[in-house]
């Protein structure tokens, strides 16, 4: 059990938040977690729902790291001092904060159960996408029950909320949802938007080709990989950049016009980036 009571913490965020995360705050009528962009030598933190330094906030590498809690692969990764660590192969992060409050015999209002149950239906993709396990399954169930809410109903609201992309820029979309990865030299982002419509965010593919040129510029990036998930027919089309050979090689499959339709999968953590680093 790695919940400790007593701890003295403030959840902050690391980057802006999407529209489906706006639903929900909305929903709850909460304002969004400060956003930080760096963080002091030294500082005491606790790493929820990553553990990569690249996907962390600027001078991680320097912070007091007391706590990780985390669905995803552990790498990059390296801490001064010992540390609590959880980490389960679940749908999601939540999935095991969920235990850990039953574990701790602490109650569960019905905001927090509503923040929880959003975050599995976001990861899980209500429950559709191949990472989800049993564990989510019973999580959502008892949390609803906690909410007094309908999960089908809300989840497809909320899901359908994240796919409204109208009023970002191409450089705004395709870091809403970005990770980094490497092995070695190689370094590779692999980006996500949920849609209900692949050909409606196509109309500006020119648009969002030249944003991620200048990302991979700018970061040294070897590969970018942009999913355009639909959420309505659970496959993705793959806007490819930079050394396609290793994404052909990956996933047996040819890059045209720098496209690559990738049919039933949505999950960037089991479907996607564990293929590539195989790969590599």
């Amino acid at each position: 059990m790695i919940i400790i009571i007593g701890w003295n913490t403030k959840a902050v965020r690391l980057g802006n938040i999407n529209k489906e995360t706006k639903y929900v705050l909305d929903y709850l009528g909460i304002k969004a977690p400060e956003l930080i962009e760096r963080i002091e030598d030294g500082q005491s933190v606790i790493l929820v729902d990553h553990n990569e330094f690249a996907q962390s906030i600027d001078n991680i590498e320097n912070a007091n790291i007391q706590c990780v809690i985390d669905h995803h692969r552990i790498a990059n990764f390296q801490t001064k001092e010992p540390l609590y660590y959880l980490a389960k192969p679940y749908g999601c992060t939540c999935t095991i904060l969920f235990e850990e409050f039953k574990s701790a015999n602490m109650t569960i209002e019905k905001k927090e159960a509503i923040l929880m149950l959003s975050a599995i239906i976001s990861d899980t993709l209500l429950l559709k996408s191949p990472t989800t396990t049993k564990h989510d399954k019973k999580a959502l169930e008892e949390l609803a029950n906690i909410a007094n809410i309908n999960i089908n109903e809300y989840g497809l609201d909320m899901l359908k909320a994240g796919t409204d992309l109208s009023d970002f820029t191409p450089e705004e979309l395709i870091n809403i949802d970005s990770k980094e990865f490497s092995n070695g030299n190689f370094k590779f982002q692999v980006a996500q938007v949920n849609t209900a419509c692949i050909e409606d965010v196509l109309k500006n593919k020119e648009l969002i080709e030249k944003a991620i040129s200048d990302f991979m510029n700018t970061n040294g990036s070897n590969l970018f990989v942009f999913l355009i998930t639909d959420i309505i027919n659970n496959n993705s089309q793959a806007i490819v950049l930079g050394d396609t050979t290793v994404f052909e090689k990956a996933f047996s499959k040819i890059v045209e016009n720098n496209l690559s339709f990738l049919e039933g999968v949505v999950s960037r953590k089991k479907q996607v980036a564990p293929v590539i680093l195989n790969v590599l």
